[in-house]
């Protein structure tokens, strides 16, 4: 009796090699950045250098991402650009374990800027990549395999920083922390030989996804346009973690001395350990609302919006840790969504030929409006918390109707 095994496809097969190597690449990134700002404080930056730092790195890398958009239409050398994002992506954060001394702030803050443009240089043309096997294998399924393996190298980066520090007790907080930076190395260099090993396997991914008979220009349509919009006011009101996390540290840490349960879940090693276990979600939440939008369309994004849009209220209205942690639960639902639907949608709307030309639009209005929110409720932060809470939310919710008049323009097109 004959057994019936069920092989991978070709596309599938590709699909989880790919996120196999986002998997080693969000080890170190995200690894690096669970750490980041302390090591910067340590070298000399200030608070403002830091935001400054921060904020125009993400501005300039997800501007960035529209011009290489349309390169990698015009070239067709997806591999290429992929390939060349990374390198300067991934050598960037093992680097800063080599900065040092009176200016090692300046160099820290040049690596982290080389970074981000790594990162603008691979993003359009690794997402279409992407989009050529997802529309063999599910859009929404495809997108949401890649960001659980995604996540699951963001979880497992502090987690191996983490138990890094537990074994390096001798010398200074300065040098544990160039060696943890030392040690992303590692994850790197697989990386790198992964990527390679993928290129090498399927050297021309395109061929995934039927070329159109005529080429088909891009053009802004009616449903691109509410699309961006929806988004734009989704990411305006989804804070950076980085101000949560600000938030945490700080609130708990002064209240420390009054409650016995925050000294003792929420401290100085334990927090690093909160961003795993939101990285975490985001991975469960990806693959659900990736499904989800194979079923149901942009429509998905509709209820990951209504759950994940309080999240600001558990985290900075109620001075509770399983408020907190409930806050911290929602704002990892809403990351994976729009990781894995935001992505997809890109897909179902924007025609092959030029889908990283709408890659580029979508990651620069997404970027940019991300960079003005945390801005504006940071500002608001120092001021009145309320209003940012309100702000927050309402610009969330706002993106709901976009997102319900671009399933509707699609609709009427079917």
């Amino acid at each position: 009796m004959k057994k019936n095994k069920r092989k991978l496809s070709t596309a599938m097969s590709f699909i989880l090699l790919f996120g196999i190597v986002s998997l080693f690449s969000d080890m170190t990134h995200e690894g690096a950045s669970s750490i980041r700002g302390a090591y910067l404080t340590l070298l000399g930056a200030s608070a403002g250098t830091i935001g400054f730092i921060s904020g125009l790195g993400e501005c300039i890398g997800y501007s960035l991402r529209y011009v290489f958009g349309k390169i990698a239409d015009y070239t067709k050398q997806y591999w290429s650009l992929t390939i060349l994002g990374y390198i300067l992506d991934l050598i960037a954060v093992p680097a800063l374990s080599l900065v040092g001394g009176t200016y090692g702030w300046v160099w820290a803050c040049l690596l982290l800027m080389i970074q981000r443009i790594g990162k603008a240089i691979k993003k359009p043309a690794k997402d279409t990549i992407m989009s050529f096997a997802a529309s063999q294998e599910g859009i929404g399924k495809s997108f949401g395999i890649q960001e659980v393996l995604d996540q699951i190298g963001a979880f497992l980066g502090p987690i191996l920083l983490y138990i890094v520090m537990l074994f390096k007790t001798d010398g200074t907080t300065f040098e544990i922390y160039s060696y943890c930076f030392a040690i992303l190395m590692i994850p790197a260099t697989i990386t790198f030989g992964l990527l390679l090993y993928t290129k090498h396997r399927f050297p021309n991914p395109e061929n995934f996804e039927p070329t159109p008979k005529e080429y088909i220009p891009f053009h802004l349509k009616k449903e691109f346009i509410f699309y961006i919009i929806g988004i734009s006011l989704f990411a305006f009101g989804f804070m950076d973690y980085s101000l949560i996390i600000m938030h945490i540290s700080n609130f708990y840490s002064d209240l420390a001395s009054g409650f016995v349960e925050t000294s003792s879940l929420i401290n100085t090693g334990t927090i690093p350990l909160l961003y795993a276990g939101a990285m975490l979600i985001d991975a469960i939440s990806a693959m659900f609302f990736g499904f989800l939008y194979d079923k149901k369309g942009i429509k998905a994004l509709l209820w990951s919006t209504l759950i994940s849009a309080p999240f600001s209220i558990f985290i900075f209205g109620m001075h509770s840790i399983p408020m907190v942690l409930i806050g911290i639960l929602l704002w990892g639902i809403g990351m994976g969504a729009q990781e894995s639907i935001l992505k997809a949608a890109v897909t179902t709307m924007v025609p092959k030929t030029s889908r990283a030309t709408g890659y580029g639009i979508f990651e620069l209005s997404f970027g940019i409006f991300w960079f003005l929110g945390s801005w504006l409720l940071g500002i608001l932060y120092e001021h009145s918390i309320p209003m940012m809470i309100c702000i927050s939310i309402a610009t969330q919710l706002l993106a709901i109707p976009f997102y319900l008049l671009s399933a509707k323009s699609l609709t009427s097109q079917s």
